[in-house]
């Protein structure tokens, strides 16, 4: 039953009644069987010929107009959300405004949860929950009057990016992702093979937290994710915190990216004059040479087009796409002398220390936590396209004793690896060594033999 009146609802708001066709219901009907997204039984929805001959006289499919089409209604109902009035698609940022869209305070630090993770990431969140929450989005946004759809990517190389459709009660929540997400062309998302989905509830009950066991936790809004269903939800303030959605956005877009020969990499991306740097690094340092780096924001994709940011920089005059990199660094802290200031690395060695990653006592891979994407099948992705394309890498030490090489120094640093004088890194032995492989041996069952310190 629910069914028979989601499809009323569908109608209603898609059809017209007018005297002047006699194939309308007709169609609605065949779409109940063929292409309409829930499950009908033929025997128990049976809809007579005399009905569909009687009604099809009355009912007429109008031209589409600005907030109606039918192809959409089709798509978003296939996603579990039956438009109440109109949905509004990609409008301009102005269009927007009109709507009511106004820029939203951010905040940061709201609860995140990420299931499917290839590391166990950070959430405990059952397959259950999840459903059981996304029911509930979907069946509150179909209440909403309005709905907007905004079509984006992650990534700017469109062979291998990652389409993304943001469904949304809100027109301020898809201004605020149009400014994350690349641009994409039209039908692009509907024509892909995999895309993502994020929904957006900015006015469902703070309660829908409940769900997942937030509690008050919850009440300004939180984002859950799930790579295996390639969704993101976005509840309450959810989509105000860039930083929250930024990570959940690169933990499901990982598997895709990869599917189309590109490297997921949470490392910055530098420009220098005519050479371009992959740089992995903590964020705090990342931040202090920010006004170097193509994108705020660690993340990039290395594919055989070149390089390019996750997501959008905010900065104009950038290319979206750059050549291959130069350069790969991975910057160290290291006090005990085993590492030098600047040295260069094997593919091998390359791939050993994005494994790792030593700073100042503890290891922080060059991975991200939340990683969807197997570190290890990274690491060997990574050595074959150093190889490949022939492309340099080096290890740098920022510790200075009682201070670290930051900012322009930093950039300075970086930039110097170029030079044919930095020797290669020749491994002494010792303490820090063993605390390497002490590391990675609890971390993986076995590495290549290519792969070394």
């Amino acid at each position: 039953m629910r069914n028979l009146l989601l499809l009323k609802r569908f109608i209603n708001g898609s059809i017209a009644r007018s005297s002047t066709s006699n194939h309308a219901i007709a169609a609605a009907a065949s779409a109940t069987n063929s292409s309409f997204p829930f499950s009908f039984s033929s025997r128990r929805y049976a809809v007579s010929a005399n009905f569909v001959e009687e009604e099809a006289e009355t009912v007429v499919f109008p031209r589409e107009a600005p907030g109606i089409s039918y192809g959409l209604n089709w798509a978003l109902a296939g996603k579990g959300v039956i438009v109440n009035d109109k949905a509004f698609r990609n409008l301009k940022p102005s269009e927007l405004q009109q709507k009511g869209a106004n820029i939203a305070e951010s905040l940061s630090g709201l609860p995140l949860h990420v299931r499917g993770s290839v590391l166990g990431g950070s959430s405990a969140i059952s397959k259950a929950q999840f459903s059981k929450l996304l029911k509930q989005v979907t069946t509150h946004i179909s209440s909403i009057p309005d709905i907007f759809v905004h079509d984006g990517a992650i990534g700017s190389s469109p062979k291998c990016d990652a389409k993304v459709r943001v469904i949304s009660d809100s027109p301020a929540a898809v201004l605020s992702l149009s400014n994350v997400l690349w641009r994409t062309p039209t039908r692009a998302v509907s024509h892909d093979s995999c895309p993502l989905t994020v929904y957006v509830a900015t006015s469902i009950s703070p309660s829908a937290g409940d769900v997942l066991g937030l509690g008050a936790k919850g009440s300004n809004g939180f984002i859950a994710a799930d790579i295996e269903r390639s969704t993101l939800i976005l509840c309450g303030k959810g989509f105000t915190d860039a930083n929250g959605i930024k990570e959940a956005l690169g933990a499901l877009s990982g598997p895709i990216i990869s599917s189309r020969g590109g490297l997921p990499l949470s490392a910055g991306l530098m420009v220098s004059g005519n050479s371009v740097f992959l740089l992995f690094a903590p964020e705090a340092t990342l931040r202090t040479c920010s006004d170097m780096l193509v994108s705020a924001d660690a993340g990039a994709i290395l594919s055989s087009q070149g390089v390019s940011p996750l997501f959008q920089t905010g900065k104009s005059g950038v290319s979206h796409l750059l050549k291959f990199p130069d350069a790969v660094i991975f910057a160290s802290s290291d006090s005990s002398g085993t590492i030098p200031l600047a040295s260069k690395l094997s593919p091998g060695q390359a791939a050993y220390h994005f494994l790792a990653g030593y700073w100042n006592g503890k290891f922080l891979p060059a991975y991200t936590k939340d990683s969807s994407v197997d570190p290890l099948e990274l690491a060997k992705a990574l050595l074959s396209k150093l190889k490949d394309n022939q492309i340099s890498s080096f290890l740098i030490n920022v510790n200075e004793g009682e201070k670290q090489t930051i900012g322009k120094d930093l950039v300075k640093l970086v930039e110097s690896t170029l030079s044919k004088k930095i020797p290669p890194f020749e491994p002494k032995g010792g303490e820090l060594q063993g605390k390497y492989k002490s590391f990675l041996s609890s971390k993986f069952q076995e590495l290549p033999e290519e792969f070394s310190f």
